[in-house]
């Protein structure tokens, strides 16, 4: 009976099976942040500025100690990502209703436009890969992104995923 490569077989991978996972992360993320980089070099930006533009589309109105939690940078990192951000008209920061001491952020309409065309080449090449391996592997990868995280990162992916349309 041939071996099955689901479930408890899994569970014995040798050495170099989790090398060559490694290594596929390190491609595969080449090739997932590609594009992006492309259109980002193009304007001077840098894959700190995505992120930001990425989950402050995600999460409008959000704060800064919220975007610095859920980025795990420091806060002298983001607040050079969101001056430039902010100074090119991308952003939009203001003060807090309920805390005068927080910063909410918003992107502009050329923020979203700017956001929207990284995210759509972002989207085409997940949808084509996502297709390319079928239902079961797109469940399973997604578990396996999962079990990498640390608690706290999964805990915050969870609750971003919470509030998605």
């Amino acid at each position: 009976m041939p071996e099955n490569q689901t479930g408890e077989t899994l569970l014995f991978l040798t050495d170099e099976q989790v090398r060559q996972g490694i290594e596929a992360m390190f491609f595969a993320y080449r090739g997932f942040t590609a594009d992006p980089d492309r259109i980002l070099t193009d304007l001077a930006y840098g894959r700190a500025h995505h992120r930001a533009l990425h989950f402050i589309a995600r999460s409008p109105g959000t704060t800064v100690n919220n975007l610095l939690n859920i980025l795990g940078v420091t806060k002298q990192s983001l607040n050079r990502v969101l001056r430039t951000l902010v100074e090119d008209g991308l952003v939009e920061s203001r003060v807090g209703t309920s805390d005068k001491r927080e910063r909410n952020l918003e992107l502009t309409d050329t923020g979203h436009a700017l956001e929207r065309r990284l995210s759509d080449a972002q989207r085409a090449r997940m949808r084509a890969a996502y297709r390319a391996a079928g239902p079961e592997a797109v469940a399973g990868f997604r578990q396996v992104l999962e079990a990498m995280m640390d608690p706290d990162s999964r805990r915050r992916y969870h609750a971003l995923r919470e509030v998605s349309p």
